[in-house]
């Protein structure tokens, strides 16, 4: 099954994005295989550095790095499918700008929701950074449910007991792209985070490879 024969923008919408490098999930995935649902911020604006872009992409290396912190062998993107984790994005096109109309964030929730119902056997679902945040209380707040992550800082309510249907939501700090490499404290969360996700959909670290402080 691949994301993207399954949901697509139509229109494209919003005005506040740059929509040449669009992108949803394209590669063939079994959807009873997803036990881990990763979502980050936006599409990359350069596409060579998207999660499927040809080569070493940067979204690619900052996640695989945030996972081997986190105690998982994993040496590429196709290792963490593998692991039963699915990689995308809240908002379908890049930012061109610092910030993202809300307007945008809400329109794309609405894709978002559609693809996370493609797999249904998820039990972890893994929100990186704020705007990934904001896209799932969207899909709560249009189908009239409570809010999922509170507001407040991350660092305060990263650890609480997050609920979204039959997901255990897990708040964190965006790990794809420059900004993973910046702050090193972000980093050691980021992989607690991950770690905790995927200790709670039944997937245990790698034998021998102990998690590290970056």
């Amino acid at each position: 099954m691949r994301v993207c024969d399954h949901v697509q923008c139509d229109g494209f919408p919003c005005r506040d994005l740059h929509h040449e490098p669009y992108w949803m999930p394209g590669l063939d995935e079994d959807p009873a295989a997803v036990l881990v649902i990763l979502v980050s911020e936006t599409a990359a604006q350069d596409p060579a550095d998207g999660y499927e872009a040809p080569g070493d992409p940067l979204f690619a290396r900052t996640t695989v790095e945030a996972f081997r912190d986190a105690g998982f062998a994993v040496s590429t993107l196709s290792d963490l499918r593998h692991q039963g984790v699915h990689l995308t994005t809240a908002v379908k096109c890049a930012k061109a700008g610092y910030t993202i109309d809300p307007t945008s964030v809400r329109t794309c929730s609405e894709l978002l929701e559609r693809e996370l119902a493609l797999f249904p056997h998820a039990r972890a679902l893994l929100l990186m950074g704020d705007v990934a945040i904001r896209a799932l209380n969207e899909i709560a707040r249009r189908n009239c449910e409570p809010r999922v992550v509170p507001v407040g800082a991350t660092y305060r309510i990263r650890s609480a007991d997050h609920r979204f249907r039959d997901l255990r939501v897990f708040p964190s700090y965006l790990q794809a792209g420059p900004s993973f490499y910046i702050e090193k404290q972000k980093r050691r969360m980021i992989a607690e985070d991950i770690a905790a996700a995927m200790r709670h959909a039944g997937i245990a670290p790698s034998p021998g490879l102990p998690a590290v402080t970056p």
